[in-house]
């Protein structure tokens, strides 16, 4: 006699591209049945399935979501068993913590799963920025001719002082690649303690020293309230003169066009970035225009390592939510954990 299990839990997620290692741990559990919604699904079929979801799994970047699916209040009025809201990388864009906090819904993210390869990205545009990689290969595309080796002339990344703004795994190794590279790493991150900043390879300075005396400055902060627009006119004014100007964070921690001014007037030797308020940017966008500008696309985190690292993290943590009802090791929104527990020891 077979005997069936009726799964006791749902996990839901929007139909984007996930790594197959997210539905092959959740298929070794009979008690976890996963649903997977369009997100040009209509509201009927939305509200089924988001009645029933014990889980939501979502995506990191908010461009990639309607704003009907954002987890805010009004889709979790429409969630009344929610439990978590899952996101498929480290940033929160289209989570509504305090709303979910509200609600008593955890909000769980995959710290650590991309650090690897946005620390990589980070030290790819400096090296890009420095050695004017990308100018040299539009060069050489194009019909211009007449240019020097000379009139491309680079600089090197040894001696160079680099400062990292946010020391949590990303910046720990990025503070690691640039050690290698024979650069003296400062770390600016209210959280940490001098003995704690040196244990992560970097010196510990004042966010305002960081600018003063940084050859590099490289973003590795999450955006929130105290981050966003930190890098405004006046903090690019107070970087070093011919510094350069590295963001794999989020958008709206810098000013675009506060950025675009001080690279066009002179003031800053450069800038690799890869994250925009509208993403991808339009073409038209100031900062492309500038041929000291290195861009790319959001594509930090986006490697097959990160894509399946961050997968087998998120299942994981759901699974291990869901069959011994522990606090999770990466819950965002840790203050939610006593309702939160409570709810899920009422269903």
């Amino acid at each position: 006699v077979k005997i069936m299990t009726i799964p006791l839990y749902n996990v839901v997620r929007f139909k984007f591209w996930m790594d197959p290692e997210f539905d092959r741990v959740l298929s070794e559990h009979s008690s976890i049945a996963q649903r997977i919604c369009s997100v040009d699904a209509s509201d009927d079929e939305l509200n089924s399935v988001l009645h029933s979801a014990h889980i939501l799994q979502t995506n990191s970047a908010r461009d990639e979501l309607p704003d009907k699916l954002i987890a805010n209040e009004a889709l979790l009025a429409r969630c009344p068993q929610l439990l978590a809201v899952s996101v498929n990388g480290s940033g929160c864009d289209t989570v509504d913590i305090d709303a979910c906090t509200r609600a008593g819904v955890m909000v769980l993210n995959q710290a650590g799963g991309n650090a690897d390869s946005v620390a990589e990205m980070a030290i790819g545009l400096m090296l890009a920025v420095q050695r004017r990689i990308a100018e040299s290969d539009r060069l050489l595309r194009s019909s211009e001719r007449g240019f020097s080796r000379e009139d491309l002339m680079g600089r090197e990344l040894r001696g160079r002082t680099l400062g990292l703004v946010g020391m949590s795994e990303i910046g720990r190794r990025t503070a690691a690649l640039g050690r290698a590279f024979g650069m003296r790493v400062l770390g600016s991150d209210p959280s940490l303690d001098a003995q704690e900043m040196e244990r992560r390879g970097a010196e510990l300075v004042t966010f305002d020293e960081l600018l003063k005396q940084s050859d590099i400055v490289s973003l590795h902060c999450p955006r929130n309230a105290h981050t966003l627009n930190m890098m405004n006119a006046d903090r690019f004014a107070s970087m070093k003169r011919n510094a350069i100007f590295i963001s794999t964070a989020r958008s709206g921690i810098h000013d675009e066009t506060a950025l675009a001014q001080a690279l066009a007037s002179g003031h800053l030797g450069g800038a690799g970035l890869d994250v925009w308020e509208q993403e991808p940017p339009p073409a038209t966008h100031p900062l492309l225009a500038l041929p000291n500008v290195v861009a790319t696309y959001h594509t930090a985190g986006v490697t097959q390592e990160a894509r399946r690292n961050n997968a087998a993290l998120a299942a994981t943590q759901i699974v291990q939510l869901l069959t011994t009802a522990q606090r999770p090791v990466r819950l965002v929104n840790p203050d939610v954990w006593p309702r939160a527990s409570a709810r899920f020891a009422a269903l």
